[in-house]
Formats: structure tokens, sequence, C-alpha cells
């Protein structure tokens, strides 16, 4: 090789800063572990893998507080250290402890559920039972754990390149943990809506990303928003129609309308930890993706985006809560599909934010206000879950009027579930819900977006109807004897962590809402 060669060689190499790309590597570090011992773990002690994977998603969450120091960035171009690939700044941090937080809590419901259907399968193989009907453990630790380093790589992403590969990554494994359980019609019917419609989405983005990238010649985040600005006037329109199609994909990520279908049938078809999973960390997932386009890469196309997102957080919000408003108490799974078209609604209230960086002078208070209720959501939606998994073990039919006299044999978990609807519905003692809904609002005020807060106090009091329907059918009196069971280790850790961090956040809403007040950049 010639000594010019060598140079140009030479320039090409980027340093990796280890450091900051430590939590979504450990992840994927465990998840080739985990995939590599189910080949040699006894099928008796397939639970070994699952406290392996929650004690590896701890570690990543605990690779976050080396980088509370100062912002890292690594894979730079050698010519210019300031257009990097990779950037762990704070809104990075934030999101990524979300993200493992949450696939934490996942993880710990999952092992519940992943022991109690080999117990219905009669024990496995081993025991003479029909090992088809139970979840294969191995595959499973594997594949959330592979979709949590996809998860908590996208908030880092400074490149549409690697902004589409970790979108990817963190939705590929997603479609099979939906249809994940062997001879359940209703998972994989679940799974193939989730797969058609996030692939046709996915088609549209990459679509979007070539428009951007042949207006700008660039994919890096922070070059786009200088190029773009100044893109030959017969490139004008292709670069609009890029800017457009490269929301679909994290519109659909959010479930925002008319990206939701498949949300109520794939929450209902998926075993409830992944529904759970889909819930917070698919959402933390697409705001994120949204957020980084928008305010990092097209600030100059608000006039754009902007009227896009607000006409679609007033859609979703508003077709979210119909939908929820619309769930009979005794169809099945209605508690599922109430918490998934719930889920729905809270998306239209955390487009908002997003939506009012586009008219706001200070576009940075706006996104802290969606983090800061992405936060508070993720805590109370995980909670309601996990309660509902304690719940479908004796009901697995999980319906809302199975819920009615929770409070006469188990006290503790109607007292939390009760705490978890108030706080998403924004009433008393549920503080941090209140505070974190009229974060939102004042941030629409504060935009000029009037008529959208409008629109956002008129659902949160249809959300009021059905929260508090759900929540005083907890204390009602039950229809026949109190049931009473043991609860799994697991599955109680799960709900007490978020019940705790539920009750801190509501006696010290600050230590959130701060981020609506100093930003995140």
């Amino acid at each position: 090789m010639s000594p010019q060669a060598q140079d140009q060689a030479a320039s090409l190499v980027q340093s990796v800063d280890w450091l900051a790309i430590a939590p979504p590597t450990i992840a994927a570090v465990v998840a080739l572990a985990v995939l590599v011992a189910d080949l040699f773990v006894d099928g008796r002690k397939k639970a070994l893998l699952g406290w392996v994977s929650v004690a590896g998603l701890a570690l990543a969450a605990l690779a976050l507080l080396p980088l509370l120091d100062g912002d890292r960035s690594t894979f730079c171009l050698t010519g210019d250290a300031d257009v990097c690939s990779y950037t762990a700044d704070r809104f990075t941090l934030v999101v990524q402890f979300l993200v493992l937080g949450g696939a934490l809590l996942a993880a710990l419901l999952s092992m519940t559920t992943l022991k109690d259907a080999g117990k219905d399968a009669g024990g496995g193989a081993d025991a003479g039972g029909d090992a088809d009907k139970a979840f294969p453990e191995g595959e499973f630790w594997f594949l959330l754990l592979s979709s949590a380093a996809g998860a908590a790589l996208l908030p880092a992403s400074r490149d549409l390149a690697t902004l589409i590969v970790a979108l990817e990554v963190a939705s590929l494994p997603a479609f099979a943990l939906v249809g994940i359980k062997h001879g359940d019609r209703k998972s994989s019917e679940a799974a193939l809506k989730f797969f058609l419609s996030s692939v046709t989405a996915t088609a549209v983005s990459l679509m979007g990303v070539s428009f951007v990238y042949a207006s700008t010649g660039t994919l890096y985040l922070t070059e786009i928003a200088t190029r773009i600005e100044e893109v030959d006037p017969q490139l004008h329109t292709l670069a609009q129609a890029g800017v457009v199609l490269t929301l679909v994909g994290f519109a659909f990520k959010t479930a925002a309308v008319p990206f939701h279908f498949w949300v109520p049938d794939t929450y209902v078809g998926a075993p409830l930890p992944v529904a759970a999973y889909l819930s917070v960390v698919g959402k933390a997932v697409g705001f994120s993706g949204l957020i980084l386009v928008t305010v990092i890469a097209l600030p100059s196309y608000a006039d754009v985006w902007g009227p896009a997102l607000a006409a679609l957080a007033a859609l979703t919000m508003t077709i979210g809560n119909v939908g929820a408003l619309r769930q009979v108490a005794t169809r099945a799974y209605s508690a599922v599909r109430l918490l998934a078209w719930s889920s729905v609604g809270q998306a239209g209230y955390l487009l908002v934010p997003i939506a009012a960086a586009a008219y706001s002078d200070d576009a940075q208070k706006a996104i802290g206000s969606t983090v800061a209720y992405a936060l508070m959501y993720a805590a109370v939606n995980l909670g309601a879950f996990a309660v509902a998994a304690l719940v479908a073990r004796t009901k697995p039919l999980n319906r809302i009027s199975d819920y009615r006299g929770l409070y006469a044999s188990r006290p503790l978990a109607a007292l939390v579930l009760g705490f978890f609807l108030l706080c998403l519905a924004g009433l008393p003692p549920g503080i941090i819900g209140l505070f974190a809904k009229v974060t939102v609002f004042s941030a629409a005020v504060e935009a000029g977006l009037g008529w959208l807060a409008v629109v956002m106090a008129v659902n949160v009091v249809i959300a009021l109807f059905y929260y508090l329907q759900w929540t005083t059918l907890l204390f009602r009196a039950p229809e026949g004897e109190p049931e009473s069971h043991r609860v799994p280790a697991p599955l109680t850790a799960a709900i007490a962590l978020t019940a705790v961090l539920g009750v801190a956040l509501s006696g010290a809403p600050q230590l959130i809402l701060r981020f609506s007040d100093t930003g995140l950049f």
C-alpha cells in the first residue's frame, strides 16, 4: 500500500469511547452470553438465565453513573470532532435510564410469567409435559436484552443511519417477543399485525431518510440542520417530503393516530410483560427518535413538522381516550385493552410538547416537558401492568370486572393499582401525574397552541371517567369468596419498585419536573 493510501486509511480510523457506549454494549453482550448459556443450562435451571438478564440490565443502568460528569461523544469525524455518530449527553442519559429501567421491570414481570407458563405446560419436555406451549426461555431473554440494547442506543444516535439501525434493533426482537408463545394463535396474529404495520412504516421512513440525504448530502443530524437551510430551491419539495416521511416510522412507534391500529390487538396477544415493555420502552424509542429528528436535525422545517405533530397530538389523545372509554367491563381482556387505548391517549399528551417546540422560543424547555411526562408515565404504567399480571394469574381473561373487590383479597395490590390509575388520571394523591399534565399543558399555552391545550383539557376530563370507574371497582364488595394466592418474589419486587417510585415522585415531583425548566440539550 502506498504512503498516500496509508494516510487516507489512517484518517478514516475513529477512536472509541468505551465508557460512553457502555450501557447499550453491556445489554448486547449479556444478550449474547444468555443465548450461548442457554445451550448448556439444564431445563430445570433456566430460571438462572432470567436472573442473569436482570443483573445485566441493572449493570447497564449503573453504567450511566460515570457519564453524569459531562457530555461525551464518540465515532466522530476525524476532520471535525464536533460531528459524531454517538453522543452521551443529558438527554441521552435520561432516556437510557428510562429504557433500561423499564426493561428491568419488564424482566422482573417476565420471570413470573415464564415460570407460570412452564407449570402450565406440565414442567416441560423433561417432565413429560407439552413443552411447545411454554415460552422458550433462552430465546425470550436474548430477544428482550437485544431490544433493550437497541432502545438504549437510539437516544445517543446522532446520524440517520445509526438512528434507523437502532430503531430496527429495538423493533425486530419485539416482533418475536409478541408471538413467542408456541401454539397460541392470538399471540401469532398479534405478532403478524405488529410486524407488517411496522415494516411498512419503516420502509416509508427509509424513503424519507433517502430524500433528506439526497437534499443535504449528509446523514449527521447537526450537519443536516445546517445544510438543509441552504437546499437548492429545486430540491425544496424533496426535502419537505423527506421530513414528513422520516417522521412516519417514529410516529408508528409512539402509537400516534393513524399509526395506532396495531396497539390493542398486539397488547392483548402479547405476554403481559411484553405489552408492558412495548407501552413504555417502545414509546421511549419513538419519542426520542422524533425529538432528535425534529429539534436537532430539522429545526428550520418547524413549519412542516410543527403543525403535523400538533394535529397528530390532538387526534391521538382523542381517539385513544374514546377507545378506552368504550371498553366493556365484562369483555375478555378488557383490562389490557383499556390500558392499550389509554397508552394511545397518553401518547397524545407526550406529543404536545414536541409540537410546541416548533412554536416556542425555548425548544429545550418544551422537550424537557415531554421527557418529564414520559418518566412519570413509565413508572405508573409499568406498575399498572404489574398488578394486571398479578390478577391474570388467577383470572386469565383479565376483564375489568375481574378487579371487583380486589381490595378484599389483596388490599395492598388494590391500593397500589388505585394510586397508579389516579396518577394516570392526574388526580391526588397521584401528585406527579397532576404536575406532569400541568407541565405539558403549560408548554402548549406558552407556545401559543391554545386550541391544543383546550383539546387536552377535554381529553383529561374524558379520561377521568374510565380511570375513576376502574378505581372505584377495586373497592366494591366482591361477587364471590375472595381468592388469595402466594405472589412470586419477582412480581412482588416489580410492584413494590413501581409503587415506591410513584410515591417518591408524588412526594418530590421536582426530581423530574426540573427537566421542563432547564431543558436537556
